[in-house]
């Protein structure tokens, strides 16, 4: 990772010609706008998720909660400011498993077998979301559970059928 304040790093910017540093911008940009980039993060995201994001302004992490993802967007809530922040999936860290909001941690416990959700994880009026497959987020009622999936109502008016390993349980915040 680059650390913003590099002083060899800005000293080597700042001799660059403007065509130069457009060029690198045009590749930042480009790679930042890579769907499977996106998909990566997203994947690691839900609603209600504790993240650290960029302030671009001042050039250092805070930390939020996840409340609104849409399209190549997403909405944090600033812990203690109450303020939101819209940001691209770019300046988010959504940590990993073994990563809080405060860096990395060291288990202390060996890792559980992941639990896959099924039907009985889930119940008739239970709030949920999911990413369709047009990679946007969606949030939705559950209207019936099925074998293998669940008969969900989004808000926009569609119905969805939704396996269970694809459905997060949304929290009110």
């Amino acid at each position: 990772m680059v650390v913003m304040n590099d002083a060899k790093l800005i000293e080597a910017l700042s001799n660059a010609s403007s065509l130069e540093l457009f060029e690198l911008s045009t590749i930042i940009d480009r790679l930042l706008a890579d769907p499977k980039r996106i998909v990566a993060v997203l994947n690691r995201l839900n609603l209600g998720k504790s993240v650290r994001f960029m302030d671009g302004r001042a050039g250092h992490m805070r930390s939020g909660k996840v409340v609104a993802m849409k399209g190549d967007q997403v909405t944090v809530h600033e812990d203690g400011t109450r303020s939101q922040w819209k940001m691209s999936y770019a300046a988010i860290d959504p940590g990993d498993a073994s990563e809080g909001v405060d860096g990395p941690t060291t288990p202390t416990v060996p890792p559980t077998p992941v639990h896959k959700p099924g039907p009985e994880d889930f119940r008739r009026g239970d709030k949920v979301s999911f990413t369709d497959k047009y990679l946007q987020p969606q949030v939705g009622t559950i209207t019936r559970i099925n074998q293998r999936t669940a008969s969900v109502d989004c808000e926009g008016g569609t119905g969805w059928r939704v396996p269970f390993a694809m459905l997060r349980h949304v929290m009110d915040i």
